[in-house]
């Protein structure tokens, strides 16, 4: 029976050298497929018309409803009482010691705050070297004592001469361009609060 098996699988080997050797494949010619429609599918253009789908368009509305991730609804509106309402009600998701959202912030902050406020946050920006009136810093008393949430309202949805950013900065890094900023609050509180260094002595006069 064992010698019968071995007879067989050995001329199963011998088949199947003489078929590689045989049977020389082709290579301009394309390779079978099985199933090719599962491969290859009929795309359809987002604004071409369509057949099977309601309305006879391709592009669907979604359903009624329906939030795209991370685009959770603000229910706030463009109004100084909503901004103060904001402030109470939303936080930053971000830690403030969270290095990686303060990196992030500090882009964020170069790329669309300081050609405004300035690389400090004092307000001198390029751009009010060229007219448009200069913001108040963001290190004074005033700015200091804005929540987070009222911060990331006014990028949202702007106020007085600082417009919407909203799509041109996405939320979460509206939230560490905030940290930036926080932070330079913190290095210019610590500045302030740091001893002047002592004075050097006066010289006794040298006797001629």
């Amino acid at each position: 029976m064992r010698l019968g098996i071995n007879v067989l699988l050995g001329l199963v080997l011998a088949a199947t050298v003489g078929a590689h050797f045989g049977l020389s494949a082709d290579p301009t010619l394309p390779n079978r497929e099985f199933l090719p429609n599962m491969v290859r599918s009929i795309p359809a253009d987002a604004f071409a018309p369509s057949a099977v789908l309601p309305g006879g368009q391709t592009l669907q509305a979604p359903p009624p409803g329906t939030i795209p991730r991370g685009l959770l609804p603000l229910h706030y509106a463009a109004t100084p009482e909503d901004a103060i309402r904001a402030g109470l009600e939303l936080t930053n998701p971000f830690a403030p010691d969270d290095q990686k959202a303060i990196n992030r912030g500090t882009v964020v902050f170069g790329n669309y705050c300081a050609a405004c406020h300035g690389p400090g946050g004092l307000g001198d920006g390029l751009v009010t070297r060229r007219g448009v009136p200069p913001p108040p810093s963001l290190l004074v008393d005033n700015a200091l004592k804005i929540a987070d949430g009222q911060m990331f309202h006014i990028v949202t949805y702007g106020q007085k001469n600082m417009s919407s950013y909203a799509s041109q900065v996405s939320r979460e890094d509206r939230w560490k361009a905030i940290l930036y900023v926080r932070l330079l609050q913190r290095q210019a509180t610590a500045r302030v609060a740091a001893p002047a260094p002592p004075s050097a002595p006066a010289s006794a006069p040298q006797p001629r």
